[in-house]
């Protein structure tokens, strides 16, 4: 007989027993994790006095037992179960026997990773790409028809159409973008101009610098810049209010009440987009323009009479709706890719942040690709 017995009657005791094939651990005093080392080296004399034989763990003399003794006894049970040993807890009370049972212990085995060569995990992380593209474009394609179908009801019922939250966003999408997409547009105006006119001057076609800043501002520049400033501006905005707003029910309550989320949510900021991208494309090319001309008569020595003149002949009205066309199509899909990631949102700040980001990216690739697809329609159809 091996009896470990401690100086304190409430501190973790163990007496081993033997008795032919079996060995009976006998347990008494608290098992808490007030005496978790104690509990531990006594676990460790049952684990080792186990040779051979089969086990029995008495709890009968247990005063206490927590959480910590009981999955050290489960632990030391499954142990020696690896081993072959039939270990069985007896005399437990129901209390410790449902503890026990919820703590059970269990043995985590890593994963082995499967090697794979370097080209057959980039074609497997591209077929991921292509597959989450895929299922963007399908999210998308019936997320528009879900807007559509609310647009009809609120045609049909003028009542529900939410003009204060047009004009809000409105305000907050063209009247307070203004400043930002006016200097960088203008900036970037003085940019061309003077890149043209220093490339232009080694063959003589200085005053060409006219036809190429209004050619390329008022068909592409304009509206790409503006849209990639929207898209970052009030698309990442977008994303972030309906995302904080999905992770605190919000939605749900709105559901609740009764109102459709689209139309209380989505139809306001769509239609401020669509009303306020072509004007914030004007504005932009407007500014564009006047950096442009202001750079040619100091760089150049072209006076904005001539500027003007030139810049008359060079551009028709073709010229200038290109651009304008554009604006809606692109407004529409910044609009759709943030509201669409911001009800995507899940619980977390982690998900709102990785959303955002996602509505940026998505929405920034989304109009360059517009704009390739519409450059290529326009070039075809001689416009």
């Amino acid at each position: 007989m091996i009896v470990a017995q401690s100086t304190l009657a409430h501190e973790p005791q163990v007496e081993i027993e033997r008795a032919g094939d079996k060995v009976t651990a006998r347990l008494a005093g608290h098992w808490i994790a007030e005496h978790a080392a104690l509990v531990e080296v006594l676990a460790a004399e049952i684990s080792a006095a186990a040779d051979h034989h089969r086990m029995i763990i008495d709890l009968s003399k247990v005063g206490r037992l927590d959480t910590l003794g009981a999955w050290v006894l489960d632990r030391t049970r499954h142990e020696l179960g690896e081993r072959g040993l039939a270990v069985d807890f007896a005399n437990a009370s129901a209390e410790q026997q449902i503890l026990l049972d919820e703590v059970a212990y269990r043995g985590f085995q890593e994963t082995k990773a499967v090697k794979h060569s370097k080209f057959v995990d980039f074609l497997v992380d591209m077929g991921k790409t292509v597959y989450g593209a895929g299922r963007d474009l399908i999210d998308g394609v019936a997320f528009l028809g879900e807007l559509v179908s609310a647009l009809i009801r609120v045609m049909i019922h003028p009542r529900r159409f939410r003009g204060t939250a047009v004009i809000n966003q409105m305000e907050q999408i063209a009247y307070r973008g203004v400043p930002i997409i006016v200097l960088i547009s203008f900036l970037v105006g003085c940019i061309i101009a003077q890149q043209g006119i220093f490339q232009l001057q080694r063959f003589g076609a200085t005053p060409f610098v006219v036809d190429l800043t209004g050619i390329l501002v008022l068909r592409e520049l304009g509206v790409l810049l503006t849209s990639i400033m929207v898209a970052g501006r009030s698309g990442s905005a977008f994303t972030a209010e309906i995302g904080s707003m999905k992770m605190r029910e919000e939605i749900d309550a709105l559901r609740v009440m009764g109102l459709d989320p689209i139309e209380v949510l989505i139809i306001p900021r769509i239609l401020a987009l669509l009303i306020g991208l072509p004007l914030l494309t004007f504005i932009a090319s407007i500014a564009a323009l006047s950096g442009g001309g202001i750079t040619a008569w100091l760089y150049g020595d072209i006076s904005p009479d001539v500027f003007l003149s030139r810049l008359r002949a060079a551009v028709g009205m073709n010229t200038f709706l290109v651009g304008l066309i554009k604006a809606p199509f692109m407004a529409l899909v910044i609009g759709i890719i943030a509201t669409l990631e911001g009800l995507a949102v899940a619980g977390s700040a982690e998900s709102l942040g990785r959303h955002v980001t996602s509505s940026v990216v998505k929405a920034i690739f989304m109009v360059i690709v517009l704009d390739g697809l519409f450059a290529m329609f326009f070039a075809a159809i001689r416009y």
